[in-house]
């Protein structure tokens, strides 16, 4: 099996790496990829988000298989154009990424698929924006209701800048989504989609905000882990049994069948599990550590499902071992990150025990050496007996890199470490289903 994988980042180098290790695929390619992905394997430079031009690349390699990893490809139609071209292709359709790519939609769809979500409004102008808020009341949560590389969200109790924030994308044309908080912890779930059948992976756990103990500003990741040892059993049937095979139902049922990845964002909340979000690719860091523990074939699992059958895939199997991923930033991420800067301490990073890195946001200057080229520069990926173990074996790769102005938390699956996540009894169940008032 010959694969071309789409994307620049950190997941789409977790792919690339996975499918290198599967005994099924015989040769990988990427685009536009990164310093890291281009030592495994051949990239080309074109532009991931133009359609034409990725069908024409897989065209051209001869692949049995494309899969697109960012969310932007997909909202711009590439799925349909490679589609279109009689290759299989694991992403769904410029109409089914309308999941992540517009938030208004996919509340529209939770509310007809019956999936238990945070209640929430749209609002275009900042007199809609203020009626809501002061509906939901504090914490307040405004999220833009298109793509925003996962930043695009502002929770806070000061009412103004939930204001600001909305008014920010009213500026630019834009809607805002704003909904109810949902208290309790979070979980990351993948579910592998085939426009039918529906399969999770190991739910992980990813820290957002760019500081320790969840302070500061919303980034697309900073660290993950998994798995969750705290999750309360049951939950992932559950996430499969009232969300995601309803919304696979739904898509279906629209015409638009879902086949790629749904990432779930959940909240185990006081009154039950509740979805916060859709994604409609692997998310990113938590992609990094749950690939790294997974022992299928990543790419017959992904050939199966682009093409209808994952009912007939192998059944998962799993590493025993725990696994932690640590993101490393450049300075004034996520603001204007500083780019172009040196990277050194790598390959020492690659000689510890059971740990690798990642790259993100990396290229190769003009002598060839690595330097930084985006806000999330790469991340520490590390296996261990246990979550202790693992988050120590990360951070030790993480003190190896330099990197001037690089930033990382220091606090990735500690509270988990210490058996400090609490999750309500009423985590799970069945309760009743919340509606979207549009």
């Amino acid at each position: 099996m010959k694969v071309l994988v789409i994307g620049p980042g950190g997941r789409e180098h977790a792919i690339v790496r996975s499918l290198l290790a599967d005994p099924n695929v015989s040769e990988v390619h990427a685009a536009p990829g990164n310093a890291g992905i281009s030592k495994l394997v051949p990239t080309h430079a074109i532009d991931g988000n133009d359609p034409d031009s990725v069908a024409a690349l897989a065209t051209k390699l001869g692949v049995d298989l494309v899969v697109v990893g960012p969310e932007a490809p997909l909202a711009a139609g590439v799925a349909d154009a490679v589609r279109a071209a009689g290759i299989p292709v694991f992403g769904p359709s410029k109409a089914a990424a309308q999941l992540e790519a517009s938030k208004a939609f996919a509340k529209q769809v939770m509310a007809e698929a019956g999936v238990p979500t945070a209640m929430a409004r749209v609002a275009s102008n900042a007199e809609e924006a203020a009626d809501a808020l002061d509906t939901f009341g504090a914490p307040y949560v405004v999220k833009d209701d298109g793509l925003a590389a996962g930043k695009g969200v502002v929770v806070t109790n000061n009412r103004d800048e939930a204001l600001a924030h909305a008014q920010s994308c009213f500026d630019v044309g834009g809607s805002v989504v704003i909904e109810e908080f949902l208290d309790g912890p979070e979980v990351s779930v993948f579910v592998l989609c085939d426009g039918r059948n529906t399969v999770a992976l190991s739910p992980a756990q990813d820290f957002k905000r760019i500081f320790d103990n969840d302070e500061g500003p919303n980034t697309g990741g900073m660290g993950a882990y998994t798995p969750l040892e705290w999750a309360p059993e049951g939950m992932v049937q559950e996430v499969i049994d009232r969300v995601a095979q309803p919304t696979v139902n739904e898509m279906a049922r629209r015409g638009t069948p879902f086949v790629g990845v749904l990432f779930v964002g959940l909240a185990l909340t006081s009154r039950g599990t509740r979805v916060i979000e859709f994604n409609v690719r692997f998310g990113d860091p938590e992609t990094q550590a749950v690939l790294a523990r997974l022992r299928t074939p990543l790419g017959s699992l992904l050939m199966a499902a682009a093409k209808g059958e994952l009912d007939k895939a192998e059944e998962l199997r799993w590493s025993k071992d725990t696994a932690v991923a640590v993101v490393v930033a450049s300075e004034n991420y996520p603001d204007t990150p500083r780019t172009g800067d040196r990277i050194r301490g790598l390959k020492k990073v690659d000689e510890l025990d059971g740990v690798h890195v990642i790259h993100a946001g990396t290229k190769l200057d003009d002598e060839g050496k690595v330097v930084s080229a985006g806000g999330r520069v790469l991340a520490v990926v590390a296996l261990g007996t246990d979550l202790v173990e693992a988050r120590e074996r990360a951070y030790d790769g993480v003190e190896l890199v330099q990197l001037e102005g690089g930033q990382f938390r220091t606090d990735i699956g500690r509270k988990a470490a210490r058996g400090e996540i609490k999750v309500s009894s009423s985590a799970t169940g069945s309760l009743p289903v919340t509606k979207t008032k549009a």
